[in-house]
């Protein structure tokens, strides 16, 4: 059993864990509060006694009319506690900074529920937590179709379907059809928290946008299904009833079919899209089918209303903030200071940086070069280490597909090509990471999926170097296709001359050479490094948001919705409430609906954009700082390949390297073999590559009772 550490804090330290106490109870009670009402929701009790009283109190105003009660219940609660979460995070990373003592206390009871259960199937690799959160909102969906349903069934009788003219079972296939719709906006509640990436509500939780893809496809798959019998049930009961006429009413007081319909179209061919051979073959008509999601979410809000659609408005709002920031920052073009290209048909990119940007080891970063193409953005691993690299960022591409085979040609043919035009988003990536907690760190990596692992040596590196302190034993698994892969190794040493003696560190490095039988003699072996020219216009990479970004998101998000309330409020008070209140006139649903999305629309973009204006001020002081240090730029002539590697090839981390690493021409890992030989009393293992190596590593890790010191982690980018 792991000894706990006992770590005394400063003052400072104890008014920081004070505060995120305190904020992380106030989300706790918000977050229980939200389930309770979820819960609660479809039964008689809520409906019939507890939501009268609640709209009585809230529909009255005049500024928000009959969507007042929604607002509050649904929507305000969450923008309240990704606002909250921002403060959490701002203060969390400023602990951190001035905290380097670990404590390991309770860190192995959490890692039993992050065991992996099931690792074979559709659902991949998933943890006894997110098994035990499936299974729960899966009752929640069941708990809220069969109560809604059976209430529902309740009122149903002879003399109500008469007067209908339909028959009891017409009546109750209409009830099921609406109840399908209804259990499917639940899904839409969570569906787009995964997919935003800056978002404060994942880091919260301790997860990250990139792990938690996973869960915005199984939510997809039940929306859609749900979605779809939803649709089939009502156009089977109007054929039934001979009324198919319905599919063609767009009624401006009641329920728009056609908005629905459109609605469904869309999500469908979204959702055929997603299917696993048509993502791998044809992954651009994947990219660009899931831009439907615009006119899914447009025509749903139209179909349904904007009271109904402000249940789900939180999760597509904070989407929309992260959006519109991710947009902001791709309109700037980044400084790429030089490329390492390696013989084995891949290219470290190394980018200037801003100081005030700050990423974790793992953190993903989005690249697009409109010399390939304009559209296209592709995720790629950030190698650099933010402490270790102060002024730099780096990602590592493999050529595996027609956008990164173009991009190494453009950078590994001589040409004249002094400049490159890159555009970037991020990086994101785990709001915090604790590596020091185990005795002993087992990176198990296929291909280019060594990649998250060079950051992360960095890191290590960087508490060794710097601040002494003691790190894990790290065994690095890696298996390569090619000899020519073992120039990726030669990429955990950083490019410039920081400090990166790894002599210090307990790195062993095992190399599996699937293919070559032995080593080969012809071509180049090592990376080869490619200066370019600065350009005016190129800025560093920088945070959107500046130094403190996590409150001016949460300054963002709060302040947005402000504006939201305040203008949609005057649009209802003095349009709106005149003419459903002071004439025989009903206000056009469709047209409410229209103005209030055009209103958050506005919000965001203003307050957004506010924001990063104001923060462009810091940028323009920083990049003064980066043109006075240009002199350090190496004086090679920017448009040729720097092939003399001699004297970064004799240093002592070079050698060191040498000295760590272990070559094993053809063979593969014997994973069950290795893995079991580590008999410490915490041993985290990580895998990063092919799905099938991964899972392998899962279910070695998972095996009951021989591998309990084993603490599994699987880095797929699943992007």
């Amino acid at each position: 059993m792991a000894q706990e550490t006992v770590v005394k804090r400063s003052p400072s330290q104890e008014k920081f864990h004070r505060v995120q106490f305190a904020i992380g109870l106030l989300v706790l009670v918000l977050f229980l509060g939200c389930i309770f009402i979820r819960v609660m929701s479809p039964t008689n009790t809520f409906k019939n006694r507890w939501l009268p009283r609640y709209r009585a109190k809230t529909n009255n105003t005049t500024y928000l009319g009959s969507k007042g009660s929604n607002l509050l219940m649904y929507t305000f609660s969450i923008l309240l506690i990704a606002t909250l979460g921002c403060v959490y995070l701002h203060v969390t990373k400023k602990a951190n900074d001035s905290n380097m003592e670990i404590s390991n206390s309770k860190k192995h009871e959490v890692a039993l529920w992050k065991r992996s259960v099931l690792i074979k199937g559709p659902l991949g690799i998933v943890s006894g937590t997110e098994l035990a959160f499936l299974l729960m909102f899966i009752a929640l969906l069941v708990w809220t179709f069969a109560t809604s349903l059976s209430n529902r069934f309740a009122k149903i009788s002879p003399e109500s379907a008469a007067k209908d003219g339909e028959k009891i079972w017409e009546e109750k296939l209409d009830g099921a059809g609406l109840m399908f719709g209804v259990v499917g906006n639940i899904c839409l509640v969570f569906m787009f928290f995964p997919v935003a990436r800056g978002s404060s509500v994942l880091p919260l939780l301790g997860l990250t946008s990139e792990s938690c893809i996973k869960y915005h496809i199984w939510l997809g798959h039940i929306a859609m299904l749900l979605f779809t019998a939803h649709g089939l049930s009502f156009i089977i009961h109007w054929a039934i009833i001979h009324h198919l006429s319905a599919m063609l009413e767009w009624k401006k007081n009641d329920i728009s079919i056609v908005a629905g319909e459109i609605s469904l179209l869309a999500g469908l061919l979204l959702w055929i899209a997603t299917i696993p051979r048509i993502r791998r073959t044809y992954f651009e008509l994947f990219y660009y089918a899931h831009h439907l999601y615009i006119l899914f979410v447009v025509f749903f809000i139209f179909h349904v209303g904007i009271s109904f659609a402000l249940i789900m408005l939180p999760g597509f709002y904070l989407f929309m903030v992260d959006r519109y920031l991710r947009f902001l920052q791709s309109r700037r073009q980044v400084r790429l200071v030089s490329a390492r290209v390696l013989p084995c048909e891949a290219v470290e990119l190394n980018f200037s940086k801003g100081h005030e940007l700050t990423y974790n080891p793992t953190s993903v970063m989005f690249i697009n070069v409109p010399n390939i193409s304009k559209l296209q953005w592709h995720p790629f691993t950030v190698t650099s280490n933010n402490n270790l690299e102060a002024d730099k960022l780096s990602v590592v591409i493999k050529s595996e597909g027609p956008w990164t085979n173009k991009l190494y040609q453009l950078l590994s043919t001589p040409s004249t090509i002094d400049h490159v035009s890159v555009s970037v988003e991020g990086p994101y990536g785990p709001a915090s990471t604790n590596y020091l907690r185990h005795d002993t760190l087992v990176m198990v990596s296929g291909g280019s999926g060594i990649t998250p692992f060079i950051s992360i040596i960095r890191e290590l590196i960087h508490l060794n170097t710097i601040f002494k302190c003691k790190t894990p034993k790290v065994f690095l698994i890696c298996a390569f296709k090619n000899s020519s892969s073992l120039s990726m190794l030669e990429l955990i040493l950083p490019i410039n001359g920081t400090p990166s003696d790894i002599s210090n560190l307990e790195l062993h490095i095992e190399a599996y050479i699937t293919r070559d039988k032995e080593p080969k003699a012809d071509g180049p072996i090592h990376p080869q490094i490619r200066w370019f020219k600065p350009n005016p216009s190129d800025e560093p990479v920088h945070a959107i948001l500046g130094p403190n970004s996590w409150l001016w998101l949460g300054a963002i998000i709060s302040s947005s919705f402000v504006v939201f309330l305040i203008l949609i409020g005057i649009i209802t008070r003095y349009y709106i409430f005149p003419i459903d209140h002071n004439s025989n006139k009903i206000f056009s649903y469709p047209l409410d609906a229209f103005l209030n999305m055009l209103v958050i629309c506005v919000s965001i973009a203003s307050v957004s954009s506010a924001a990063f204006l104001w923060n462009k001020k810091y940028y323009a002081k920083e990049g003064k700082k980066i043109k006075n240090m240009e002199g350090s730029t190496p004086t090679v002539s920017p448009n040729s390949m720097v092939y003399n590697v001699d004297r970064e090839l004799e240093s002592l981390p070079y050698q060191s390297l040498i000295q760590a690493t272990n070559v094993h021409y053809g063979a593969r890992p014997d994973l069950k073999k290795i893995l079991f030989e580590h008999k410490g009393s915490s041993v985290g293992v990580l895998a990063s590559g092919p799905k099938t190596m991964r899972h392998e590593v899962a279910a070695i890790c998972s095996s009951s009772g021989l591998a309990e010191n084993l603490h599994f982690e699987s880095i797929s980018f699943s992007w």
